[in-house]
């Protein structure tokens, strides 16, 4: 043979480094069609083991680099040549390469309203409930899962959205998913390319994205101080809307019963229009009660809701729904019937016992007055530093508010002093879909979250944030 192996700790194993000489050997064509020495020869002319030599042949038996004759020996395949387009290899393109931690931007001060608090999760009683699942649903995590998520699982949330949301759903109309944005692509994935579609301007710009990247023609409908304009949504005259009712992303806005009975309305007026209600952070709610979703109040079976336990319990769990008519529900089942994917069994089987054993729930409550208080000093230290210059939507819910200040800076500006002063902040301008402007002369609206920002450092992150303007 015409290599040697190396020995010592730090080398790779003997038996790895006789099968990848080999292999290598035999795709370069050098060693087609012949036989190769008997195992013993090998180990002989190698100094190694026989067993090294043996497991080595055994690798490429198995991968299909060599058979076997009876009393005859080990024989080279006729392996089939690969077809290289390029004289050399071409390099991985520097545009998609990643770098860890040094592609990531590392704010020092956040006003995400993206991240939550994990402070404060339960941690130790959710790793209780997990050790429960692992204990007593060995079977059910051994086998593969319900297309729709386990039906325990959504038992459990169909009773809570009831009671919490006013929900109105069996379980068999809830779907579990890993986010909400793998949900409505498969949902829309149902529906005719030509379809029109509408979404709130500003808006989420992932639903957005995702919308048109499927090809759906997708207009933006513009806001006004109850919500969606009704106005504006029969002129794009689309068949699907999607809206956030009960906490406008980015504004704030909470719809009210009026707003909401019109647009319940209109879908009534065709059967093939649906309205996707998609009820971001709509569980914490400072000073009032809950308002009762949208569905809640659909008298025909034209409403999709969706939720996420992405900012209750943690983002990087993946864990969300959607309710789905039964018209719908039954060509979701008809599309994605075998269709196996979703979050972790164990997750799901764990947020089953959390809110059947009333620890979500109280979970929930500590967060909402933990958040309360948060957002109260927060909202303090904004007026105290920007005094006359900053206006405060000051609508109680969600983990976000809009604030409009008065500066001659630019959206772009204040976006790149932010990222240069390491301050993690959004503009509405981030929310813009297609162009459009709802600010004043002088003014630029930003969307300030304090989910994630750290008790002891609200003055300090304020104090920074003014330093931007001045």
């Amino acid at each position: 043979m015409f290599f040697q192996v190396e020995k010592g700790a730090e080398q790779p194993a003997i038996y790895k480094q006789i099968y990848t000489h080999l292999r290598d050997l035999i795709l370069d064509d050098q060693l087609t069609k012949k036989k190769l020495p008997s195992k013993r020869k090998l180990a002989q002319d190698l100094e190694v083991s026989l067993n090294s030599v043996a497991h080595a042949y055994e690798q490429l038996l198995a991968e299909g680099y060599i058979y076997s004759a009876e009393r005859k020996g080990y024989f080279v395949e006729e392996i089939t040549s690969y077809i290289k387009r390029d004289e050399e290899d071409v390099p991985f393109p520097e545009e998609l390469k990643e770098d860890g931690k040094k592609d990531r931007f590392q704010p020092e001060v956040t006003f995400s309203h993206i991240a939550t608090d994990a402070e404060h999760f339960p941690f130790k009683k959710w790793r209780k409930y997990q050790q429960k699942v692992m204990e007593h649903h060995r079977t059910q995590l051994s086998l593969l899962p319900h297309p729709q998520g386990p039906y325990e699982l959504r038992e459990s949330i169909a009773t809570m959205v009831a009671l919490t949301r006013g929900v109105r759903c069996r379980p068999e109309q809830i779907v579990i998913g890993s986010g909400t944005q793998p949900l409505i692509h498969k949902v829309m994935s149902l529906q005719a390319k030509d379809t029109q579609v509408a979404v709130e301007n500003p808006g989420y710009q992932r639903f957005y994205n995702l919308l048109k990247n499927m090809g759906f023609p997708v207009s933006p409908v513009a806001l006004d101080h109850q919500g969606i304009s009704i106005r504006a949504l029969r002129e794009s005259d689309p068949q699907w809307v999607f809206v956030t009712p009960s906490h406008q992303f980015p504004t704030g806005t909470i719809m009210p019963i009026n707003r909401r009975i019109e647009l319940l309305n209109w879908a009534a007026e065709s059967p093939g229009r649906y309205i996707v209600e998609d009820d971001y952070d709509s569980e914490f709610k400072y000073g009032t009660d809950h308002i009762p979703s949208l569905q809640s109040l659909d008298q025909n079976q034209q409403v999709i809701y969706t939720g996420t336990f992405s900012k209750t319990l943690l983002p990087s769990l993946r864990i969300s729904y959607m309710v789905l008519p039964p018209d719908l529900l039954q060509r979701y089942r008809n599309a994605f019937g075998d269709w196996i994917d979703g979050p972790s069994g164990i997750n799901l089987w764990t947020l089953k016992y959390f809110i059947d054993e009333g620890e979500y729930g109280r979970h929930v409550k500590r967060m909402n007055a933990y958040y309360k208080a948060k957002r109260a000093t927060l909202i303090r230290e904004l007026r105290k530093t920007f005094q006359n210059k900053i206006t405060i939507h000051n609508i109680p819910a969600g983990l976000h508010f809009l604030v409009d200040i008065e500066t001659s800076l630019s959206y772009s500006e204040i976006e790149e002093r932010a990222k240069d002063n390491k301050i993690e902040l959004y503009t509405i301008r981030r929310f813009f879909l297609q162009d459009y402007d709802m600010t004043e002369k002088g003014k630029k609206k930003l969307v300030i979250g304090f989910a994630n920002m750290e008790d002891d450092k609200v003055r300090e992150s304020v104090r920074r944030l003014a330093l931007l303007f001045s």
